[in-house]
C-alpha cells in the first residue's frame, strides 16, 4: 500500500480516495487526479487547473459546485484567466435538484463506475486507478457512434 494514499473524508465521512474530474461539456474526459480522501476540491483544483490551462489554452470558462468557492475563483481568474463559476444548491431544495451544467461531471461517474474495476477501489496506487479511469473513457469514447458528415 502507498503511504498517504488513502485519507479520512470527514465530509462523507469514509476512509479512501477521491477522483477528480473535468469533463468537456459533453461530459468526456480531459482530466483526472486521484487523491487521498482529505484533500479539498480546492487543494485538488489548484493542482490541476494549470494543467489544464497548459493543456487546453483555448478553454475560459468552467462550471463547478460548491466545494470549489473561495479564494479559488479569485485565483483562477487572476492566475490563469480560467472563470469559475460555482452552480449552488438552492437552500429550498428538499430531495434530488438537477442543477444546470453540474450534471454532466455526474454522469460521467455514472459512466466510468459502470466498469466493474473502478465500482470498488480495488487499486493500491492512485496512478493505477488514474490509469483504470483512462482506459475504462477511451472504452466508452471508441463505443460512440461519430456524428453523420464527420467523415
Amino acid at each position: 500500500m502507498v503511504a498517504g494514499s488513502r485519507g479520512y473524508d470527514g465530509g462523507k465521512k469514509i476512509n479512501g480516495r477521491r477522483r477528480h474530474l473535468i469533463c468537456d461539456t459533453t461530459g468526456l474526459l480531459l482530466m483526472i487526479n486521484v487523491t487521498a480522501g482529505d484533500v479539498t476540491d480546492r487543494q485538488a483544483a489548484t493542482v490541476m487547473l494549470p494543467g489544464l490551462r497548459e493543456r487546453f489554452p483555448t478553454i475560459t470558462k468552467l462550471w463547478a459546485d460548491g466545494g470549489y468557492t473561495g479564494v479559488l475563483i479569485t485565483w483562477a481568474l487572476t492566475a490563469l484567466h480560467l472563470v469559475v463559476t460555482v452552480i449552488k444548491r438552492s437552500d429550498d431544495a428538499k430531495g434530488f435538484v438537477v442543477l444546470p451544467r453540474r450534471w454532466v461531471v455526474e454522469r460521467s461517474f455514472a459512466w466510468l463506475l459502470r466498469s466493474r474495476r473502478l465500482a470498488r477501489d480495488y487499486e493500491q496506487r492512485p496512478d493505477s486507478i488514474e490509469a483504470m479511469i483512462l482506459w475504462s473513457m477511451t472504452r466508452l469514447m471508441t463505443r460512440r457512434p461519430a456524428a453523420p458528415g464527420r467523415g
